[in-house]
């Protein structure tokens, strides 16, 4: 299939769909091509060598296959380790993700805010600068879940998940010390915005639950301001990088977002 320079959106898994709902909404008719690194997947649990080795030279490979108008990398653990590497390695656009705790910080009373991320995401260094220049006033409290990805990963194929698993996730972050007065938390892992109502839900107080999709949605739109968008929207294609009969059951979910399940890259 055949998209002329579209909007590469990419993640290790389908977490980059909650980047591409805002940017839908500010590029209605910009095509799509949505790209999962399943064969890799999940990004959370490997090594940081391992990803800034595989991220830009898989990129680079997507990059001359739908030569993209932009690509985003919508993976807080994948811009966080090889995001400058990435940018590099290809002369176009590259936006990136990163945990959204300048606005966390900006929104919490009580001083107290908590990164909900993947394992790598927040033990990155990158976390500390962005904790040190944007939120030195506060005390940052930090969680890994790779179950909460799994648990994304599963509402999209349409399965039912356990809301005491929700529950365990936020008390692992809300019963570090200090946490009783947490009023903020930082989804710093694009498949948990997919999760949110469920969050929500199991949360045992009123919390703010914040992310950087609008922004990235908000810095794609004025990167590619000089673009001329075809005049009517036309579906997206969503392809993994394994061949598993088993993402079929990611079909109807991803519809939902406009996208096509296509053929493994």
């Amino acid at each position: 299939m055949t998209i002329s320079r579209p909007l590469l959106i990419f993640d290790s898994g389908i977490g980059g769909l909650s980047v591409l709902r805002p940017i839908t909404k500010l590029l209605p008719t910009a095509p799509i091509v949505y790209v999962a690194d399943s064969a890799f997947y999940p990004y959370g649990t490997k090594k940081p060598s391992e990803i800034e080795a595989r991220v830009p030279v898989l990129l680079a490979r997507l990059a001359e296959r739908f030569d993209p108008e932009l690509i985003v990398v919508a993976c807080n653990t994948a811009s966080t380790i090889a995001l400058d590497q990435v940018r590099i390695a290809l002369n176009l656009p590259v936006v990136g993700t990163v945990p959204a705790i300048k606005p966390a910080a900006a929104l919490s009373k009580k001083r107290v805010i908590g990164v909900l991320g993947t394992e790598a995401t927040v033990r990155q260094p990158y976390v500390d600068r962005l904790s040190k220049e944007y939120a030195a006033d506060c005390l940052v409290l930090r969680h890994g879940s790779a179950e909460l990805v799994g648990l994304a990963e599963a509402k999209l194929r349409g399965e039912d998940t356990d809301p005491a698993a929700y529950r365990e996730i936020l008390r692992c972050l809300l019963d570090q010390p200090g946490g009783e007065k947490m009023d903020v938390i930082v989804l710093a892992c694009t498949h948990f915005p997919l999760v949110r109502q469920e969050l929500e839900a199991a949360s045992p107080r009123p919390l703010a639950f914040v992310d950087g999709s609008d922004g990235i949605a908000r810095r794609t739109a004025w990167l590619t301001r000089d673009r001329r968008w075809p005049a009517e929207p036309s579906p997206g294609i969503a392809l993994f990088t394994s061949d598993d009969p088993a993402l079929e059951s990611y079909r109807k979910g991803l519809a939902g977002f406009g996208l096509t399940l296509t053929e493994p890259l």
